[in-house]
Formats: C-alpha cells, structure tokens, sequence
C-alpha cells in the first residue's frame, strides 16, 4: 500500500469511527443516545487505535496535518511528502464524515437540534472566545505531538536478529491512549479537534450534504481547528529540538 493510500484509509477510518461514536451519542433514536461524554472520548480514542494500526506500517499514521507538519519540523519526516500526505488526510476525512451522515441518515431526519447535527462533523466551543479556542486548541495538540515524538519501537531481538520484538497492533495503543487522555482532560472547552483534517474536511462536508436542517457550519470559528493544532505542533517540535 501507498504512503498516500495509507493516510487516506487511516484518515477515513479515523473519522468513520470517531464522528460515528458522536452520532451514535447525540443523535435522536440511536442505541447510544446520551451515553456521554467519556462514551465519545474512548471513542475517538479506539477510532485512532484503529487508524494507526492499520496505516502504520505504510505511512507512519499521521492522519493528521498538525502532525505531519510538526514530524517536518523536528526533521522526522520529508518536506516533499508533506503536501501528497496533507491532501490524503482530508480526502479521507472528507469521506468518513460522508459515510458517518449515510449510517445515520435517518437519525438527522430525526433530530432537531442544529449544533448537534453539526457536532457530528467538526467541533465548536462551549464558550466562543478566539483566543482562549486557539490556545485550547494548540496546548491538546501540543501535547499529542510532544507524546509522539517520545514514542519509540521495539528494540529487543529474540530468535532472528532481523525480526524485533514488539506488540505488534498492539504499537498502536499508546497513540490511542494520549488521545483519550487529551480528551477526557483538555477536550471540554473546544472538542478538541487537535487535527485540521478532523475538523476541516467533515465541516466542508457538512455544508455540502443535504442534511435535513442543519444550520449554519460556522465557517466563521472553523480556521481555528486548523490553526490551534498546526501552532501545538510546531511548539512541540521546536520544544523536542531545544531538549534533544
């Protein structure tokens, strides 16, 4: 598989399972309905767990520009493969928000409620006030990217010298587990989109489909779910250099 492929699927999944577990909550007449807040955070983190396992031997599993961007930075990752690896993400994330409204295409029919249609597809603050939004935004992606850059693989070897030992899928987890812990600690003030290709590509979508009803997509706070996260990563890429 293509790196480019590989983020496009990850990137697909990511969305498919992560605005699917918000629908599944919000929504009117689902199975899930007001299961909660930690039901949406261990959610996303499993749609990540996912994501990663899937693409990771393929591309590295960054389905996420903020990251792809602040790998650049840390000079982790090739600044030529960072346009193709950008457009993947959000052509992925463009189609998981489209196959999370078919799933549920009823249940939008169903529900009144405009910014929950909405939550489905990106995210919006509980208070709207730009700058705190922003550093809301930078400090959950901060803290994602810092965590990444500390991750490292299997180094023991057993048996073959040329086979590591590891957990295999299982490598996935700790990506997963930083995201649950963002979520659940940082991602009451904004959502925590923490990845443009999250929130920028669904929101797109949102405004396209012709979903019954559902009011504006807020286009006026939408540049920063794009721009907290790409500032959080570029800080940790420069607080990895400083320390390393």
């Amino acid at each position: 598989m293509s790196p480019f492929l590989s983020e496009f699927i990850g990137t697909f999944l990511l969305i498919l399972l992560g605005n699917g577990v918000v629908a599944n909550v919000v929504l009117h007449g689902t199975k899930g309905a007001q299961s909660g807040w930690i039901v949406i955070t261990f959610g996303w983190a499993m749609a990540v767990f996912v994501a990663v396992f899937v693409a990771q031997d393929y591309s590295g599993a960054h389905i996420n520009p903020a990251v792809t961007i602040g790998l650049a930075l840390a000079g982790k990752f090739p600044w030529a493969s960072v346009g193709p690896f950008i457009a993947a993400q959000l052509l992925g994330g463009a189609l998981g928000a489209t196959f999370v409204w078919l799933a549920y295409i009823h249940h939008y029919e169903k529900t009144a409620d405009k910014g929950l249609k909405l939550a489905t597809f990106c995210t919006n603050p509980q208070i709207r006030h730009s700058l705190a939004n922003l550093f809301s935004e930078a400090l959950g992606t901060f803290v994602l990217l810092f965590a990444v850059l500390f991750l490292t693989g299997p180094n023991l070897l057993a048996g073959d010298p040329s086979r590591p030992v590891g957990l295999g899928s299982l490598g996935a987890l700790p990506v997963a587990l930083v995201v649950f812990a963002i979520g659940l600690s940082l991602g009451g003030t904004t959502g925590y989109a923490i990845n443009p290709a999250r929130d920028l590509a669904p929101r797109l979508m949102h405004a396209l489909l012709p979903i019954s009803g559902k009011g504006s997509s807020h286009w006026d706070y939408a540049w920063i779910p794009v721009a907290g996260p790409l500032l959080g990563g570029a800080l940790a890429a420069g607080a990895y250099l400083v320390i390393f």
